[in-house]
């Protein structure tokens, strides 16, 4: 191997613009002294994103997409007893909101094309819990998981089939589109995320994707602590702490020009490992399902097959629990992190999760599986075509 990077290879960072233009808008906001949480880099920035997602949207941009999602329950009426239906194959953020409301997951698994909610499973939970509770469903969070946008034709006719809102995870699918309409256009609601791993990133923020201006005002108002249109301080519900800053925000006008540049180098890291990896027996590269779907591809993700065996993979490991990834996954992980390069397994289903231990869950198997069997490799700005020449060639020296 005659190329080794000089620094470790991560998963996806932060990537600022090469002209600068995020320098650009936190200077103005220093120069005009517009420091405070509120400013024309806010308003600005949620301007950019309505005019890319389109569709008559508007925007309200947020501290996190964790608060974005904890608002959506709100603006829906989720409360204390009720049920909400959401992907079981995501990270927990997709989850804990509906906690914050006092109301209960119901976890539903993945399909094996896209990974994310099936809409047949769907339909059963939503049929099935209506049976038990004697009432439906609140609502449904969809996600759409390493930027591979989920079944919108099937679920959002479910949705309106059966009365139930859809709130949009599209946190890693800034860039990804379904039937030619971007991710965060479906759905009542939906959300972003901007963290310092994201295809674009404010440091840390999120935003929340409402359907008409009344929904986006009110959603405003509980993120600035539901204060009342009054001289003094006036609170009649409460509120929360959950609005972007005008510095952050700032970061993310200039994210915002770039956006395209990041989403097609991302496309070509997963092409370059798909070329890359297609010799190697025992090892697939998740890819668009069909031309219905247009990821971001914000992860390349690979599944290998229990018969690849990797050096080293019968040392002797802590088992956490009985969902755990094979022995393979996890000798591959350690071999590559040894060689510089960040991997890390697919997420683990929030059903296997301790803290959800009792939560209602309709499972088919499938998310379980592939957290068993797939891992994720480096694919954000900074990777380089060396650095995935590098990786792969790391993953074929693992391989016994």
């Amino acid at each position: 191997m005659s190329y080794k990077p000089k620094n470790r290879i991560y998963l996806c960072l932060a990537h600022m613009s090469e002209a600068g233009f995020e320098q650009k808008y936190i200077q103005e906001a220093f120069t005009t002294n517009w420091v405070a949480p509120l400013g024309p880099n806010v308003y600005g920035f949620e301007k950019d994103l309505e005019d890319f997602v389109g569709t008559q949207k508007h925007i309200a941009a947020l501290s996190s997409c964790t608060a974005a999602l904890h608002l959506a329950l709100l603006q829906l009426g989720v409360e204390e007893g009720d049920e909400v239906l959401c992907q079981t194959f995501s990270f927990c953020a997709s989850t804990h909101p509906i906690t914050y409301c006092g109301a209960q997951p119901v976890f539903i698994d993945s399909e094996p094309n896209t990974w994310n909610i099936d809409p047949m499973l769907l339909e059963m939970a939503i049929n099935d819990r209506a049976r038990i509770t004697g009432k439906k469903p609140k609502a449904i969070i969809v996600v759409d998981l390493y930027g591979m946008p989920a079944n919108w034709e099937a679920l959002e006719s479910l949705g309106e089939k059966y009365n139930i809102p859809i709130i949009e995870d599209a946190a890693n699918a800034l860039g990804s589109y379904y039937n030619g309409v971007p991710c965060g256009a479906f759905g009542t609601l939906a959300t972003f995320s901007f963290n310092g791993n994201k295809i674009i990133t404010t440091s840390g923020g999120g935003a929340l994707v409402c359907s008409d201006e009344g929904t986006k005002r009110q959603a405003v108002f509980l993120a600035t602590q539901a204060r009342e249109n009054a001289p003094y301080y006036q609170h009649e519900i409460i509120g929360y702490n959950y609005r972007l800053s005008n510095i952050s925000a700032g970061i993310g006008r200039g994210q915002m020009t770039v956006l395209g540049d990041h989403v097609r180098h991302h496309k070509h890291v997963h092409e370059l490992y798909q070329r890359l990896l297609v010799s190697v027996e025992g090892i697939e590269v998740k890819d668009n399902p069909s031309d219905k779907y247009d990821s971001n591809f914000w992860l390349t993700t690979i599944l290998m097959a229990p018969s690849v065996k990797i050096k080293g993979q019968d040392s002797e490991r802590r088992i956490y629990s009985d969902c755990e990834p094979n022995d393979n996954v996890e000798a591959l992980r350690v071999w590559l992190d040894q060689a510089g390069i960040e991997a890390r397994p697919l997420w683990k289903p929030m059903h296997k999760q301790p803290v959800y231990k009792a939560a209602p869950a309709y499972v088919n198997g499938v998310s379980e599986s592939l957290f068993k069997v797939g891992m994720c490799l480096p694919s954000g700005s900074y990777v380089s075509d060396e650095d995935v020449k590098y990786i792969v060639d790391c993953i074929k020296e693992a391989i016994v």
